[in-house]
């Protein structure tokens, strides 16, 4: 029990979310009391909140599952995305002065 408490703490200043395709949702209601195998949990910093990206996917978490729900953050978005999209967030974040990028300007298959 001490080791699932410990697994569910956050750091300060971290969110956990959990990386659930709109897929999985359909295939979940199909079979009863199936658990999505490509829904994953993540920890991230709460500064992503603020990126243009994330808040485009913190919308459309909005229209598909609402603004109550129990446990982390779900985002309908693929593990695959929701990687490139830390990624990209990250690359962003760093100064690299010779790389422009147009963070707006990025569309996933699931996101």
């Amino acid at each position: 029990m001490q080791q699932e408490e410990k697994k569910m703490k956050v750091k300060k200043g971290f969110l956990a979310v959990q990386v659930m395709g709109l897929e999985d949702e359909e295939e979940e209601e199909e079979e009863e009391g199936g658990s999505p195998s490509s829904s994953r949990r993540f920890v991230i910093p709460i500064s992503y909140l603020y990126h243009p990206l994330f808040k485009r996917l913190l919308d459309k978490a909005y229209d598909v599952y609402g603004y109550h729900t129990d446990g982390p953050l779900k985002l309908p978005c693929s593990v695959d995305d929701f990687l490139h999209l830390r990624w990209r967030i990250h690359k962003e974040s760093s100064p690299h002065p010779h790389h422009h990028t147009h963070p707006l300007a990025l569309h996933f298959h699931s996101c």
